[in-house]
């Protein structure tokens, strides 16, 4: 099917862009050229740093509203990883998609400020990543959070560091994470050109040459693309993962390699519900158009059915069933 109608003029006014490597990067970091929608109330949003091993971590923490202990228990908490190619991006770029999120799934949202490259080359953004979620994990009675019920997620580039932070959670006692949400993730850095790589290489805003530009930013050599904690498709074992929601898009580049990479899971035994929005681009996750906004609230819904089914049941008061 063509592009749907209501993306054609945005996937339009992208195209007309300059090639990312003609920009300077201080320019390509002042705005985010996707557009969003109006950014849903929340009860608070604050923003802080934490303190980790490589310096303070900035973060944004949404709570979509107040929790009442006793009525509804502590909320879950979703910490996010946002998109822009290791390269670009920020919590600001972000703002609009995470407040809808914590809106819709109920939950709070941690989004996490990691490092960019290629002042920080991989695997600077994964261990800032790392830090935050163990952070929560340690925090979580203080930000009204279950410890119990902690998802990651993530768009893009977020979506890759999402997917290796869970692979690198499962084999660490703790924390035990209840869901991974990849939103058209990037699994395989230094793709071969074939496939939707090819077919999708062009025209439809991100491209496989502005791929090839932010692997040569974010990588230190070529050769770290076959390491799994960057290309979480090679990585051997995907068994014993939280269930996971993996959204690709049919007119993305990296259509195939989110495709495989929820295909692997599903073949791991890893619960995993995976959809691809006919007619979308990279990028529409959000956009205010309808398909976008139809995304978000299907992650959303998966996400709050997940974290709501973890949720321990209630105890009963002993003492007054005893009378």
């Amino acid at each position: 099917m063509p592009v749907d109608p209501e993306l054609q003029p945005i996937v339009e006014a992208l195209n007309a862009a300059p090639p990312l490597a003609d920009v300077p990067l201080e320019l390509l970091r002042q705005g985010s050229p996707i557009p969003m929608g109006t950014p849903a109330q929340m009860a608070r949003v604050t923003n802080r740093k934490i303190v980790t091993a490589d310096g303070d971590l900035p973060i944004r923490i949404y709570h979509p509203r107040e929790s009442v202990v006793g009525e509804s228990g502590v909320l879950p908490v979703l910490v996010y990883f946002h998109g822009g190619g290791f390269v670009l991006g920020n919590i600001d770029s972000h703002d609009v998609v995470v407040r809808a999120l914590a809106k819709v799934a109920d939950c709070i949202v941690v989004s996490v400020d990691y490092r960019l490259a290629p002042e920080h080359r991989f695997p600077a953004a994964l261990n800032d990543c790392l830090s935050a979620v163990r952070w929560v994990h340690e925090h979580a009675a203080a930000l009204g959070a279950d410890a119990a019920r902690i998802a990651v997620g993530g768009d893009s580039a977020g979506g890759n560091l999402a997917t290796v932070v869970a692979l690198q959670l499962r084999d660490e006692s703790a924390p035990k994470l209840a869901a991974q949400m990849l939103i058209y993730p990037v699994t395989r850095l230094n793709c071969p050109a074939e496939g939707s790589m090819v077919r999708n290489g062009q025209g439809y805003f991100l491209t496989a040459e502005a791929m090839a530009w932010f692997e040569q930013q974010y990588l230190g050599a070529l050769s770290d693309a076959e390491d799994p904690d960057a290309s979480p498709l090679l990585a051997r074992d995907l068994s014993h993962l939280p269930p996971a929601f993996v959204l690709t898009a049919e007119f993305d580049p990296l259509h195939d390699q989110g495709q495989a990479y929820a295909k692997r899971l599903s073949e791991a035994g890893v619960p995993c519900t995976y959809t691809c929005y006919d007619g979308a681009i990279h990028g529409f996750f959000g956009m205010p158009a309808a398909i976008g906004q139809r995304a978000v609230v299907e992650a959303s819904e998966w996400l709050k059915g997940i974290l709501a089914a973890r949720r321990e049941p209630k105890r009963e008061n002993r003492a007054s069933s005893l009378g």
